[in-house]
This record gives structure tokens, C-alpha cells and sequence, in this order.
């Protein structure tokens, strides 16, 4: 089972990983972490990241993709695993499925979590409160910056795989275990 899980800041992807983890055994890869695990671990992929990070550029989608290309293969992933923050682009979407491809792995379900923009902006509001602003991207005008980036970059990869025929979506206006039933109903 290889997930991803798309929607906008806010959406509710993280609650909804955790209880896709739970259920199905898999595993949650965040790029971010597997970015800094390599660089850590010194992997070839890692070196080269660091080598790029040092220097104070973006790693690039080659790179990234390289990177998960070596996580996957390890054996917690061989139950599957979903996707956290990649791809981004259509351009690493492609990337990915190429990559995959090479595997002889493939996509089980490319999920967008559909949101009304101006509820986002209510439940950052809202984590933000309960949290006592734990996070330091719960707020308005972060959020705005992360909805332009989404919109600009990560969208077009809607389209993507709905052309494709992989998309699915679900209604993430509704409560937190509705989406989450709406996800299974998906995966199962």
C-alpha cells in the first residue's frame, strides 16, 4: 500500500496519517525527516544532500527522490508507506512515478483532502488555541503564505493524477471521524 495524502495546510493530514498508520500497519515517511536521516547516516544520497544544504540551496527533486528511493527499500516499508510532503510538484510527481516505476512499485491511492479555504483559516485559529500556539506556523499570515505556495506549486498535481485515473478525494469539511471513514472506505 503506497499513499499519497494532498490537501491544503490545515486539512487535517497529520491527524489522518497517524490513524492510516494505526490501522494498516504501514509507515509515514515526512521528506523532511528521511532528508535529515540520510545526511545523518552519511548514505551517498545523504552526502549529496548535505553537500547542497551547506551551501545553502535546495536539494534537489533528484536527490529527493533519491533518498526515498533508498528508504523504501528498507524493511519497515515493505507493508507500504504514505507520503508526507512529497511530491510538491508535478515535475516530482513524475519523478516519483518514474522511480517507482523502476521498482516495479506503484501508487495504490492518490488522496486529496478537499477543504474550504476560509475553514482552514478557522481551524489554524482554533490548534492555535488549544496549543497555546505550540506550532510556530499556526497562525494567519503563515497560513496565507502556505496556501499561495500550495496553490501555485503542489495543485497542479491534482489534475495529474486525476488524468491519470488515480485520484480520489475525500470531504475534509466534514468531522475528524467521517474523514477518517471516508479514507478507509478508499483504502479498503
Amino acid at each position: 500500500m503506497i499513499i499519497i495524502l494532498l490537501g491544503p495546510p490545515g486539512a487535517g493530514k497529520g491527524t489522518q496519517c497517524e490513524r492510516l498508520v494505526e490501522k494498516y500497519s504501514i509507515i509515514q515517511l515526512s521528506t523532511g525527516d528521511m532528508l535529515r536521516a540520510a545526511v545523518k547516516a552519511g548514505t551517498k544520497m545523504g552526502k549529496m544532500a548535505k553537500e547542497v544544504m551547506d551551501r545553502g540551496d535546495l536539494v534537489s527533486d533528484d536527490i529527493v527522490v533519491g533518498i526515498i528511493a533508498d528508504r523504501i527499500a528498507e524493511p519497515d516499508c515493505s507493508r507500504g508507506f504514505i507520503l508526507d510532503g512529497f511530491p510538491r510538484t508535478v515535475k516530482q510527481a513524475e519523478a516519483l512515478d518514474k522511480m517507482l516505476a523502476a521498482k516495479g512499485l506503484s501508487l495504490s491511492s492518490v488522496i486529496s483532502m478537499e477543504v474550504d479555504e476560509k475553514v482552514l483559516f478557522q481551524r489554524i485559529e482554533k490548534r492555535a488555541a488549544e496549543t497555546g500556539g505550540a506550532r510556530s506556523d499556526d497562525n494567519a499570515e503563515t497560513l496565507k503564505k502556505r496556501l499561495v505556495v500550495y496553490r501555485e506549486q503542489t495543485a497542479p498535481i491534482i489534475p495529474y493524477y486525476k488524468e491519470k485515473g488515480a485520484l480520489k478525494t475525500v470531504d475534509g469539511m466534514q468531522d475528524i471521524d467521517s474523514v477518517t471513514k471516508a479514507l478507509y472506505a478508499i483504502l479498503d
